[in-house]
């Protein structure tokens, strides 16, 4: 089977850039962290398309929404920063964005008018619409508080979108997915998964749920405190009939990134997080060895007999995620220990956020070796997709995770298109 169209978020799928965070919630995050690493979208538009340009004569130009979040003495408050030009030599300003208490999210159908806010703050979602003036109006909002939500702070796309009268909410911290009409904001159902939870671990959601056919497939991951859980995890959802399954493996651990191969499979990776554990460990057995697992979608099923380990695929380096490519491929992140040597104290969370990681294109299907791209600069580990009026970029977080920059995938330049202050975790475009 192959990717449907129809599915979109603030990217084309994505994301969902992974990472690992340190809340001991069911996300990898708190308002105050480090980011892991990357998501994942079509990252394979027009290289002929420009993010600034305009349509017709008298068409509006692009509206985009940034979500920036700044911690200030261990307390995050978010901004929501609209522009229509996007300069890469001047920072978005935060002075008349949006103000949200606590780590917000941006979430919405691309191009739709709309942007559906979150925050870690509470349970709630709300719905904001551009007006003609170029503002955010509210526009209704929908509390999750009855299905036990009291904070949203994980990442974008565990919003996911089905068509303007139903979403999903992936609930990590009750394992459940929350289902509701974001058109109505009202609450419709919410599907109960007990297996999200492994017992003495945390559960961590990829940041790139994919699509295929009517199925919503998003990895998981579990770590024991700062240390990867050995187990694999992958929640699959039907959106004609709102069943939804966890599938498990336990041949490795932290795999929470996949793209959908050119042979219509999904193939998963350890995230970059994951890969840096394992390197400052050492020979220390107990940390999972980074892998590549093939899972079929029509069988909700793993291929017993297809393992890989990620160094194996890169010349022997520290790899861990794997971000959505053009028509079937992916980009695994490599690091480059002559940008950042390991020490004998180098920390896993720091090491995976160093802007040290290179891309290396890889077709998992085609069964060859990964390859660098030479044109693309290092980042950090922690990389996000996103599509900007159809080209992809990547977000790299960099001045001690004080700033966000965006960085040009589709032609793979790297070249910077935007960049803010503070940490983004999501983004739309509005128009």
């Amino acid at each position: 089977m192959k990717p449907s169209p129809f599915f979109r978020t603030s990217a084309r799928l994505l994301v969902t850039l992974a990472l690992a965070f340190t809340a001991a919630a069911c996300s990898d995050d708190d308002d105050n962290n480090t980011p892991d690493s990357g998501t994942s979208v079509d990252a394979g538009t027009d290289a002929g398309t420009d993010t600034d340009a305009g349509t017709d004569a008298g068409t509006p130009p692009p509206m985009y929404a940034f979500v920036a979040q700044v911690n200030v003495d261990s307390v995050s408050t978010s901004y929501i920063v609209l522009t229509e030009t996007l300069d890469p030599a001047t920072p978005l300003s935060l002075t008349n964005a949006t103000q949200i208490n606590g780590r917000a999210l941006g979430s919405g159908i691309s191009k739709s008018g709309s942007i559906f806010v979150s925050s870690s703050a509470n349970g709630t979602v709300t719905r904001y619409n551009l007006t003609a003036n170029n503002t955010l109006e509210k526009a209704g909002e929908v509390s999750f508080a009855g299905k036990g939500v009291t904070t949203i702070g994980e990442y974008q796309n565990q919003f996911q979108y089905v068509s303007e009268t139903k979403a999903y909410y992936f609930d990590g911290r009750n394992s459940q997915v929350i289902v509701w009409n974001p058109k109505d904001m009202t609450l419709t159902n919410s599907i109960s998964l007990p297996d999200m939870t492994l017992s003495g671990s945390t559960t961590t959601f990829a940041s790139n749920p994919l699509r295929v056919g009517t199925k919503v497939l998003i990895p998981l991951g579990w770590r024991a405190g700062a240390a990867v859980t050995k187990q694999a995890g992958i929640i699959v959802v039907d959106t004609a009939t709102d069943s939804a399954v966890v599938v498990r493996d336990d041949r490795c651990g932290y795999v929470r990134d996949g793209i959908v191969g050119t042979d219509g499979k999904v193939y998963l990776a350890t995230e970059a997080y994951g890969a840096a554990e394992k390197r400052v460990s050492g020979t220390n057995p107990t940390v999972p060895t980074p892998c590549l697992l093939k899972f079929d979608p029509a069988t909700n099923k793993y291929d017993l007999d297809f393992f890989k380990e990620l160094s194996a695929l890169t010349n022997g380096g520290a790899t861990g995620s794997l971000l959505a490519g053009p028509n079937g491929t992916g980009y695994l992140r490599v690091l480059d220990e002559t940008l950042y040597p390991v020490q004998a104290d180098t920390v896993a969370r720091t090491l995976a956020s160093a802007v040290a990681w290179k891309w290396w294109k890889f077709d998992p299907a085609a069964g060859t070796n990964a390859t660098l791209v030479d044109t693309l600069p290092a980042s950090t580990g922690s990389s996000f997709l996103y599509e900007m009026n159809g080209r992809t970029v990547f977000s790299e977080f960099t001045n001690n995770s004080g700033t966000t920059n965006y960085r040009e995938l589709t032609d793979l330049s790297g070249n910077l298109v935007a960049t803010h202050q503070g940490l983004s975790f999501s983004f739309l475009q509005l128009r």
